[in-house]
């Protein structure tokens, strides 16, 4: 992108192709804060990164990608525990480790406001995310949190999803009627969705459920297009309501969701990092979860809908993310949160080494333990929040001329 001016296009242009209504609404998104911006625009935000030694020759690492503080969260894992980690894996490549880094300290910065903190602090929980991060990739031993190990505004949301059942889960986003459930197209969470749609995804899930255990289990009830996240908004994304162990409080949700390719794809090619391919974008994505993840994810499954590749998943009651916003008023919390979410980084950054191309533990080590990189990585953070900001206000400005 050649000038602040091209921002919008450089947006538009990104987005081709997406549902126009859900697109729409990642666009008035975007306009409301910087944050929320940059949590768009992952494609622009590695276009033009400054070269710098720490960006271009740290270990090679599988990456999330599209790392901010909003996509860490808990999730049930395959043996039914709850964990809390990186939960967003569409952008997933093999990367330097510190574009994660780049970008979840960046985001924490832009997202001062959001958080209800001053720039001074969230200045300051950056640095010591980044220190939380250094300390776990030194010790080389890739952990996890889970309830009994959680500080801070972490073991506050495990808190909170103590209270969690299926049925008020249903509730929040379905309409009961008698023993019947149907989804509750609001607008906010759901869309309606056309005939066309509808009779793909059911005719999909039937082959689906062909191949499960329990066919009856995956019987479809009703569909709608999912409203969730803000980078992913407009592409193709089904939250179905499938029959599970019956009605009316036994049925689940599952997210059916188009893997693209990741955006991080032509700005590693630019800096002379080879990108491997893939059978698709659904493996792709699936695989670095998988290898990234403490545990696996309780329902995960690439698939492939009409020749799209997609990510077929549950919706979970244990399913969310930490409060930042409570930050201002619990600025401790706040900080050891910040510090889980670089601990947690560096874990999955350890436990995925050694894998088709990723660095060894011992390289990642001997970065965390060489700290002449801090100050050239904190000045590219304040070069990318400058950045994030500058566009923001172009993209505002041009959408309101």
């Amino acid at each position: 992108m050649s000038t602040m001016s091209s921002v919008r296009d450089a947006v538009l242009q990104f987005n081709q192709g997406r549902d126009p209504e859900r697109l729409a609404i990642k666009l008035a998104k975007m306009r409301q804060h910087p944050f929320l911006f940059l949590r768009g625009t992952c494609h622009l935000f590695y276009e033009s990164l400054p070269y710098l030694s720490v960006l271009q020759k740290a270990p090679l690492a599988w990456s999330c990608g599209d790392l901010h503080f909003e996509n860490f969260g808990s999730y049930k894992g395959d043996n039914r525990l709850v964990y809390f980690d990186v939960n967003d894996f569409d952008e997933a490549i093999l990367a330097p480790c510190s574009w994660d880094l780049l970008r979840l300290l960046t985001s924490l910065r832009c997202g001062a406001d959001a958080m209800n903190v001053s720039a001074g602090q969230a200045l300051q929980v950056s640095r010591e995310c980044l220190q939380g991060y250094r300390m776990a990739l030194t010790q080389g031993k890739p952990l996890w949190v889970e309830e009994e190990t959680a500080t801070g505004l972490v073991q506050d949301l495990f808190g909170a999803l103590r209270k969690r059942d299926r049925r008020t889960f249903l509730d929040r986003r379905t309409i009961k009627k008698g023993s019947h459930r149907h989804l509750k197209v609001d607008g906010v969470k759901a869309l309606p969705v056309n005939d066309k749609d509808r009779a793909g995804v059911e005719a999909f899930m039937m082959s689906f459920a062909s191949t499960q255990p329990n066919p009856e289990f995956y019987r479809v009830l009703d569909v709608a297009r999912r409203i969730a996240g803000t980078g992913s908004l407009g592409v193709a994304r089904f939250v179905i309501l499938i029959e599970g162990k019956g009605s009316p409080d036994g049925h689940y949700l599952l997210d059916l969701k188009e893997a693209r390719p990741s955006a991080l794809k032509d700005p590693l090619l630019k800096a002379g990092i080879p990108v491997a391919p893939w059978k698709d974008e659904a493996i792709r994505v699936a695989t670095v979860q998988s290898r990234m993840q403490a545990v696996n994810h309780a329902f995960l499954h690439p698939v492939v809908l009409d020749g799209l590749p997609c990510l077929l998943k549950g919706l979970q009651p244990s399913e969310d993310r930490v409060a930042m916003s409570d930050g201002g008023r619990n600025p401790e919390r706040l900080r050891e949160a910040a510090v889980a979410m670089g601990r947690v980084l560096a874990w999955d950054h350890l436990r995925s080494s050694g894998r088709a191309g990723s660095a060894m533990a011992d390289d990642l080590i001997a970065f965390g333990q060489d700290g002449l990189w801090n100050d050239e990585l904190l000045a590219a953070v304040d070069d990318r929040v400058d950045l994030t900001r500058r566009q923001w206000i172009s993209f505002v400005d041009e959408n309101n001329s």
